[in-house]
């Protein structure tokens, strides 16, 4: 769960992205006392004018760069990232996938995602150490296993694989667990088998490296402080390297949609909580998939290196920090030693914390705004992560063509207003309940 040194991967000259990576390069590099290497991408300097610029360098806006030069052949495109790329919330994650939704415009767009995390590493080669491990959610109830019933119905009957074990199943694969907890005893779980986990840094290394090497300027440190608009159209952004002026402003900010929208007067119906991840101590391998924890919000997996990565709620405040409080901490740690005993005798090493846009039914929007020439790419909740390819992929649609993809068609800005929210919880319009 290391992080690199991103002044490392800094890249200054266009020539140097044509190398492949493969076992061959890596066996003749060896060789040469590992000389050969070239940097991943550039360090632009900004142009006076892109066709598009792409407000956030993390996964979402990296990805959407990377399928409009690829797949719309939109190439005069930048980046902005007010830090380096990887430093928001592509980075601050537990690095799970799964497509295990119920409603329909969720289930078929996560699905779309999960297709493409499936041929990611050969489409941009790059590692990004795909895990498909299989996604565990346990039941403690009888109306807790109805509900999973259903859900994996509805994901069966949109070709998404899906299992419910019983008890004995998930004593075979998971016997570590406390079964028989008074409070919460565990019945069975839903699977998804093809879920599992993918390097959460090497996603953006990955996008940033596949993108830049089809024209984008990925301009790091470039903080955005203005939108500029002439006759109600957008044209360009003041940024803390200057004015660059840009046909559409396509905004994913994550945690902080919501403060760049207040530079157009733009309202979101968003709200922003930290959500804090933790990892432990190196152990032997024993939890071989992802495990979610039915009775509350508590989900965990084992990564390479033998630490346990986990996490649980959001905190119960507004935040922009990247740092979470302590009565959270202790909330995550209480439902984990309910679900895993022995995690008790476990040290945590660390935790950081990633700025969540909640929305108010719990799923994303991708859509245009009532401003001209302004998109959005917001809300993601606990599922951005996840949703990366595929909202890389939907967002660069909706910007080459002004129209929405079909798959994220259900993700609108004024569904809200609308009365058609897509409440995949059940639980209402309360971003913090989501």
């Amino acid at each position: 769960m290391s992080k690199c040194n991103p002044v490392m991967i800094g890249a200054v000259h266009r020539d140097s992205i044509a190398m492949r990576y493969s076992a061959f390069s890596v066996f003749l590099n060896a060789l040469r006392g590992n000389k050969g290497w070239t940097p991943a991408w550039r360090s632009p300097v900004p142009k006076n004018h892109y066709d598009v610029i792409i407000v956030g360098g993390g996964g979402h806006g990296l990805a959407t760069a990377y399928y409009l030069a690829k797949e719309f052949g939109v190439t005069n495109v930048a980046v902005l990232e007010k830090g380096y790329v990887g430093s928001g919330n592509v980075g601050r994650n537990t690095t799970i996938i799964r497509s295990n939704y119920l409603l329909q415009g969720n289930n078929p767009f996560y699905e779309l995602s999960m297709k493409l995390w499936e041929g990611l590493e050969q489409d941009f080669n790059f590692n990004a150490m795909v895990s498909q491990r299989g996604v565990l959610n346990l039941y403690h109830s009888d109306a807790q296993r109805d509900a999973y019933t259903r859900r994996g119905n509805a994901m069966r009957l949109h070709g998404v694989d899906a299992d419910l074990l019983d008890r004995n199943a998930v004593r075979q694969l998971l016997p570590f667990l406390d079964f028989d907890n008074a409070r919460f005893p565990i019945q069975g779980a839903l699977m998804q088998r093809r879920g599992g986990t993918v390097r959460h840094d090497a996603v953006a290394w990955g996008y940033a490296r596949g993108a830049d090497s089809r024209g984008v300027d990925i301009i790091q440190n470039c903080e955005v402080t203005g939108i500029r608009r002439e006759n109600g159209r957008v044209v360009g952004v003041e940024t803390s390297q200057g004015f660059i002026g840009c046909g559409k402003l396509a905004l994913a900010a994550a945690g902080n949609s919501t403060t760049v929208a207040d530079m157009v007067d733009l309202k979101l119906p968003i709200e922003s909580h930290v959500l804090q991840a933790f990892v432990s101590e190196g152990l032997k391998p024993f939890i071989d998939n992802v495990v979610t924890f039915g009775a509350g919000h508590f989900y965990v997996s084992q990564s390479d290196k033998g630490g346990l990565v986990f996490g649980g709620d959001i905190d119960g405040y507004n935040s922009y920090a990247q740092r979470g409080n302590l009565a959270t901490v202790e909330h995550v740690a209480e439902a984990g030693v309910a679900m895993i005993p022995a995690l008790s005798r476990v040290r945590v090493l660390r935790a950081w914390g990633g700025v969540m846009d909640m929305s108010m039914d719990g799923s994303p929007i991708i859509d245009r705004t009532a401003i001209d020439n302004l998109y959005l790419n917001a809300g993601w909740c606990y599922g951005g992560f996840k949703a990366t390819p595929a909202s890389g992929f939907c967002y660069a649609h909706l910007i080459a063509k002004n129209e929405p993809h079909e798959t994220g068609r259900a993700f609108r800005l004024d569904r809200f207003a609308r009365g058609r929210m897509i409440d995949e919880k059940g639980v209402g319009s309360q971003p913090n309940l989501h």
